[in-house]
């Protein structure tokens, strides 16, 4: 009787990696992290108030060290001043880790001639950016950033948001999503996590401080979501104030595990640097508010274990024509073979 050949074992599960601008590092590694910031991004909805300049930002990464930072998730997508080209050097000369985000924001934010250059094709771009690198050259990206609506999702949205859950599937990497005011979280579980089958755990919800909504948060770290806090860094007085409770509500009813913490920097004019909040006032004021609430062990858990978990991904390399699919190199890009991207 004829057998076949045997079919060989199958690749090793790679171990959780979190993917940073200079290479993969072990979750632990991480340490204390701005879970949702900018260095960089540009839009036409903030003109004026571009983040445009590296010496900025590496003052601002300087502050945020000496605060006692360690990592820096920035959420800027495709086509919105990433900077990709200075992240690895600020990273080198700051000693603050940095992660780079593919995805696409909102349709406004973008003119439309290059929403049709990218609309097909899109998760592709997306895979290529977090596993090639950006620009198939550069710093790998290490999270999918997509955007709601306000207490909605339109067809720009949803299209995003199937090619990330592609993307997601293909690389095992965390999707983050801008909630538009802080609604529409439930909304957003709904599609990435009903209809397009994303790993509850594999989504981050950005900007609940917005919506101070105790209900809709519990159902959402229920469903196993990450919920971000993010906004430290701009206005927000009809909400800020709830913020401790809003936390604490999560904590006592069993989900501490799920809260990440950001400041989420968009303008000039709110850095440091520029005698704004900035990067530096989530670990300082901000920091010792929720601490005099909440204890000092659990704002901890949410600055460095929930972000290590949240952030890392055993990342697989998706198949390719005549190759095999299989773990992820330890470093940097592995070479120039996608579309190009904008910084």
């Amino acid at each position: 009787m004829a057998h076949g050949p045997l079919a060989g074992p199958p690749p090793p599960v790679p171990a959780p990696a979190v993917r940073t601008v200079l290479g993969d590092i072990p979750p632990a590694d991480l340490g204390v992290c701005d879970a949702h910031d900018h260095l960089f991004l540009r839009s036409p909805q903030l003109p004026g108030q571009e983040l445009d300049d590296p010496g900025a930002a590496a003052a601002e990464l300087r502050a945020f060290r000496a605060a006692g930072g360690a990592a820096v998730i920035q959420w800027t997508p495709y086509g919105m001043g990433r900077g990709a080209a200075e992240l690895p050097r600020l990273a080198r000369e700051s000693g603050v880790r940095i992660v780079a985000a593919t995805g696409l924001h909102q349709a406004a934010h973008y003119p439309p001639e290059v929403l049709e250059r990218v609309r097909s094709g899109l998760a592709g771009r997306f895979v290529t950016e977090l596993t090639e690198g950006i620009g198939g050259t550069g710093p790998r990206a290490g999270m999918i950033k997509v955007a709601g609506g306000f207490h909605g999702l339109d067809a720009h949205s949803r299209h995003t948001m199937a090619a990330a859950a592609e993307a997601q599937r293909a690389t095992g990497a965390v999707i983050g999503v801008h909630l538009e005011l802080g609604t529409g979280a439930l909304d957003v579980l709904d599609l990435l996590c009903g209809e397009l089958a994303v790993p509850p755990d594999r989504v981050i919800l950005g900007h609940l401080n917005r919506s101070p909504d105790l209900v809709v948060h519990r159902a959402a770290a229920a469903a196993g979501a990450y919920l971000a806090f993010d906004g430290p860094s701009r206005a927000h007085h009809a909400t800020d104030w709830r913020l401790p409770d809003a936390l604490a509500a999560l904590a006592e009813a069993g989900f501490g595990d799920r809260i990440l913490l950001g400041g989420d920097t968009t303008t000039a004019g709110a850095r440091s640097v520029n005698g704004g909040p900035g990067m530096p006032h989530l670990l300082r004021r901000h920091r010792e508010r929720l601490e005099t609430a909440l204890g000092a062990e659990l704002v901890t858990q949410f600055l460095t274990a929930n972000p290590a978990r949240a952030f890392a991904a055993a990342w697989t390399r998706p198949q390719q024509p005549g190759r095999g699919t299989g773990p992820t190199g330890p470093t940097g890009p592995t070479g120039p073979t996608g579309p190009t991207a904008t910084a």
